[in-house]
This record gives C-alpha cells, structure tokens and sequence, in this order.
C-alpha cells in the first residue's frame, strides 16, 4: 500500500465508551513509534511483526495507567524468540505525550519460515505496573496460549483479571512515495466495564483456562456478543490506513452503541535509560566482579537495547566498593 505524510491520528490512542452495551476501548495507531523502535536493532521480519504487535498491546492497556505510571508487557517462550519486552510510561502531567520502548532477544538460527507467533514457544504472559517510589509494584502472569500475542493479552484479562477482553489488531509494511517501507499498526481494545460477578468466580471455563465468554450471562452476554459481532466487521486497512479517522472508524462500527470518545493520548518512542541509571545498576557488583566486564582499554561499557545508548565508563568509579568510599 502507498501512503501519504504522516497523519494527525498517527501516534495516538483515543479511549472511547460504548454507554449502550457498558463496555469501554481505545483505538490506537503506531507508526512513527514503531519507527523508533525497530531501527535500534537488525530484527528479522518474523521478529519485527511481534515487536510491532507487543507495542500495540502496550499502548492500547498502557493508556489506563495514571500519570507518572510504568507499564511493562514480558514474553519469556523456549522458542527462537526468547524475550520480548515493552515498556509504557504514563504522561508527567494531564496533556503530556506518553513514551514506548520496546525491544526481542531472540536466536536467529533458531527462527522458522513459520508466522510470527510460531517462533514464541511454550512461557509465559505478563503484565507489571510500577506505581513510582514507596509503592508495591503488580505483577500477574498467565501462561502463553492462543494464536497470537493478542490472543494471550485477551486470555491474560479474563484468567487474571476477569475481565472480558478483546483485540482486533492489523500491523505491516507500507511504503509511502517514494520512501522506504516502514511498518505501520492500528488496533481496537474492547473492555467489558469491570463488575463483581459470582458467575465468574464459579465458572470452570475452558478447560483450565477463562475465557471472556465464561465471564458474562444474560444481557451482559449479549451486549458483548453483539459488539464483537461488529467487530468483526472492521476492515484491515480501516485500521492502519489514511482514510479513517479513529472517531469515524467508531462510528461506523459502533454508531448503534452510542460510542462517546474522550480525550485522545498521543505516544512517542521514548527511553529513560540515563549514565545515572547505569552506574546505579553496577552498583550491586563487587572490585573483583568490574574487573571482569571491563575491557582490554580499561573501560566498563554498556549498551541500552531499547534505545541503543552507549555508556563508557571508568571501572574505578563504579561498583558498591566505589559508592561506598564515594559514600564515605
């Protein structure tokens, strides 16, 4: 596909409630963040496309943290994609631009002609949010299962959380005239509004596993069929393309639901790593520990792989033995 300059909507998550069917979402679309994010490394196609996906799903749950709040999604698999982890930091204040990082390890020799998620083994989900200094940070996790990342966050929610949870996801490469191709994603959450329900607590679901379906009954269950019945309906390139905006894709969709939309959160690719941060985490080694990691020129190097910052550093001045005589 060609597309055009960069859009007004592009880099943004717009939440949205259906006031009709109790059921809140976000439209979301990643391009420029995506950008930034997958130029830090040489990943290949296979890995890229999860890369794209996690960030997605980070931006779409990530929206609901407070200020100041971080939110970081993890996938640790056996597979030929060992890791992936992204990071969500909430705006400083009302307004502000929220910030993603993200990035995979993963064995190159290892990966498959096989799609995306085929090179995510058996592991595991996680969610963490770090609610700032002095606060006890939230960590759940759910084993990985589905077809998709996207299929894992949903099953997250509902064995979790027990909160019925769906994602319609589109991610690729476009090529823009005459620039080069650059992946381009575009996704719909869908929330049932969170309620204590007895049913839940009592429902075995599938197997071990909850799924959204086994969370709901009655006009609960029907709302929610009937908005992922329009869902469905939504269109690839309505997701990730220049011709629809998220207001108009909701209205299209949902115009029946009575959508109402809230402020739209612009995101950005943004790293906090910092020289500070660096020497903070060398400071649990010991002399003896620094002397191994530094190099033949007598330095202690380190790289961010969010980001790809480069920290040169003095191996006298790092380590606890040097903050504890700096301290003394």
């Amino acid at each position: 596909m060609t597309l055009g300059s960069q859009l007004a909507w592009d880099d943004t998550v717009l939440p949205f409630q259906l006031d009709a069917s109790d059921i809140r979402g976000r439209v979301a679309r990643l391009d420029g963040v995506l950008d930034g994010i997958l130029k830090q490394h040489d990943y290949p196609p296979q890995v890229e496309a999860l890369i794209a996906e996690m960030a997605l799903l980070t931006a779409l749950i990530g929206q609901t943290i407070k200020l100041r709040w971080k939110l970081s999604l993890q996938v640790q698999s056996k597979g030929p994609v060992r890791m992936i982890a992204t990071d969500y930091y909430g705006p400083e204040n009302e307004g502000d631009i929220a910030r993603i990082r993200a990035y995979a390890s993963f064995d190159r020799d290892r990966l498959t002609d096989g799609a995306p998620f085929e090179q995510v083994g058996e592991g595991y989900f996680a969610i963490m949010i770090d609610q700032g200094t002095g606060m006890t940070p939230y960590q759940g996790i759910t084993p990985l299962d589905g077809a998709s990342l996207a299929a894992c966050a949903q099953t997250y929610f509902a064995q979790s959380e027990q909160l019925p949870t769906r994602f319609q996801l589109s991610f690729g490469k476009s090529t823009e005239a005459g620039g080069p191709e650059h992946w381009r994603a575009g996704g719909v959450m869908l929330q049932h509004m969170p309620k204590a329900s007895p049913f839940a607590a009592t429902s075995e679901g599938t197997g071990d596993v909850l799924r959204s379906d086994d969370l709901l009954e009655g006009d609960e269950s029907e709302n929610w069929n009937r908005v992922n019945i329009l869902l469905d309906t939504v269109e690839e390139m309505e997701l990730i393309g220049p011709h629809l905006a998220p207001n108009d894709l909701l209205l299209r969709l949902f115009h029946e639901e009575t959508p109402r939309v809230f402020d739209t959160q612009p995101i950005r690719f943004g790293c906090t790593c910092s020289e500070d941060r660096v020497r903070q985490s060398l400071s649990i080694y010991s002399a003896r520990d620094i002397e191994k990691m530094t190099t033949e020129d007598g330095r202690v190097t380190a790289d961010c792989q969010f980001c790809g910052a480069h920290y040169d550093l003095d191996p006298a001045t790092v380590g606890f033995e040097a903050e504890t005589q700096g301290g003394a």
